[in-house]
């Protein structure tokens, strides 16, 4: 069994700050590292910047920047947003980076000998915001099929991929690995798309057009096209063919993942980069929606950007994580609305886990002045003790063989109702008035804490922040997946904190 995990984000472009679609990717890719740091894996988490390419070159001067200034100058934004959103990632890979640079050219140079590479002419179409050519039938009423821009007709000699070369293994590939694209939906349109000629890929652009890119090995007139020089960050940035062992050890990469917008990029053109570069292929390639506002996607161009940092700093970082995660499902477009992050935020943080934990922490005060009561954990026999013990096989299954993050907190959230139902039905309350009834209040009383510690843990991976607190109350260390799955870890005698409520509610101001 491999242990260690390796995950990506697409690395983001810098011609501008990071936005809720970057935010929800890098937000996914970090639960699940988080939740198999968690099984004691050896995760290593990779995200960064793309900084190559003609719209890159383009924003910088429109800003009357130097493309090195204006690069340095966005990966900050970058950088800055993932620590505000408590994104814990082991590596950030930059393109402009020299161990990028010299794995790009260690590939370049081996399919140029391979003859997978070869130099010829082109004559197309070429999208600058996408950084995408296309041919005439591709061309949707004489604009990008992609963005619906206008396009640049470009005519001139440069190096050329042979994807068509491998068309028929990779709809054989796809065809054999059901589970290489996910959602199955995204599986059939890269497929759909297979079964028309694959043109081969124009990969350098000449330096008297474009000066902004990594120079073209041996050929200093012409730099890299941007995608296919980008691609190779989730080899280069854990040391292909540099640092063999480190390489080896990581990968294949367990994810990559992706906005649906790049899926022809990371399910066409990069597993036949790797194949031609006899590269194992990475496990999955995960597509997921995009956000909406009124049935719009989030873009810049439409003018209805969400800043992710303002949303976390208004509403607490754990908040925009749980609605990010709750709210959408990866194989679908998420609606965002803050109306509904407010109702989210009152409903299932501040009444469902927010006061089962703050009532549950008072009655331990109020009951047992603040400490566990003694009684042997073992000696329990109740349905929401079985429910607490299953609760990391179905977290596990739901994020490392359902890629649900969604159901997993669906997960957590059944056992904190039925920890809610279980104080109403055991009326403590009443319990604490008949002193023959000591043994039962006790009973109760753990029950409930050692739930809230699964609670506590269980959340982590999704709410870090929330489940550091929860943990802290407790007086509770221990956080892996033993203690997931073992019933009676927390110690009667020991002193508790009440603490204050996790998520005080949001009043309605109209």
């Amino acid at each position: 069994m491999k242990e260690s995990y390796y995950i990506t984000t697409p690395i983001y472009y810098v011609n501008d700050k990071p936005h809720i679609g970057h935010a929800y990717t890098t937000i996914l890719c970090d639960t699940f590292a988080r939740f198999n740091r968690l099984l004691g894996k050896k995760v290593f988490f990779l995200t960064g910047t793309d900084e190559h390419g003609e719209k890159v070159e383009r924003t910088a001067t429109s800003l009357g920047k130097e493309v090195t200034q204006h690069v340095d100058d966005m990966v900050v934004h970058f950088k800055q947003a993932w620590k505000k959103l408590n994104i814990q990632y082991d590596d950030f890979i930059r393109t402009t980076e020299a161990r990028h640079k010299e794995v790009v050219h260690i590939v370049v140079r081996k399919l140029l000998a391979s003859g997978d590479i070869y130099k010829g002419k082109y004559e197309g179409w070429y999208c600058v915001p996408c950084e995408s050519f296309w041919s005439d039938v591709q061309l949707a009423d004489k604009k990008c099929p992609d963005c619906h821009r206008a396009v640049n007709h470009y005519e001139e000699e440069n190096f050329f991929f042979k994807l068509s070369n491998y068309q028929d293994w990779l709809k054989q590939y796809i065809s054999e690995h059901p589970d290489f694209i996910i959602p199955k939906g995204k599986r059939q349109e890269v497929l759909s798309f297979l079964k028309d000629p694959l043109e081969d890929l124009c990969i350098s652009r000449p330096k008297k057009r474009l000066s902004w890119g990594i120079p073209f090995p041996d050929h200093e007139q012409f730099v890299m096209y941007v995608w296919f020089d980008a691609l190779i960050n989730y080899i280069s940035a854990p040391g292909y063919s540099v640092k063999k062992e480190t390489f080896s050890s990581v990968w294949p990469a367990d994810i990559h993942m992706i906005g649906k917008d790049i899926l022809r990029q990371h399910a066409i053109y990069w597993p036949i980069m790797l194949k031609a570069a006899g590269i194992e292929q990475p496990r999955h390639i995960i597509a997921h929606g995009w956000w909406t506002i009124e049935g719009s996607k989030v873009s810049k161009s439409r003018g209805n950007i969400v800043d992710p940092i303002n949303m976390a700093a208004m509403y607490g970082v754990d908040t925009f994580r749980y609605y990010m995660l709750r709210e959408a499902s990866i194989g679908s477009d998420g609606a965002y609305s803050e109306e509904l992050l407010i109702r989210r935020f009152n409903s299932d943080l501040a009444n469902d886990l927010g006061n089962l934990v703050y009532r549950s922490l008072s009655m331990g005060e109020r009951y047992f002045k603040g400490v566990i009561p003694a009684i042997d954990p073992q000696t329990i026999v109740h349905p929401i003790r079985e429910h607490a013990e299953q609760l990391g096989k179905k977290l596990e299954k739901a994020i490392n063989e359902e890629f649900d993050p969604r159901a997993a907190i669906g997960a957590i959230w059944d056992l904190i109702s039925d920890a809610n139902k279980y104080v109403e039905d055991s009326k403590p309350w009443q319990l604490k008035k008949d002193t023959s009834k000591e043994h039962q209040l006790r009973e109760f009383m753990y029950t409930l804490l050692e739930v809230i510690r699964f609670i506590g843990i269980a959340l982590t991976p999704f709410l870090p922040e929330t489940a550091e607190k929860i943990l802290f109350l407790l007086k509770e260390s221990k956080v892996d997946a033993a203690a997931l799955n073992t019933w009676g870890v927390l110690q009667p005698g020991r002193t508790l904190e009440k603490g204050q409520p996790l998520f005080p509610k949001i009043e309605d101001t109209q």
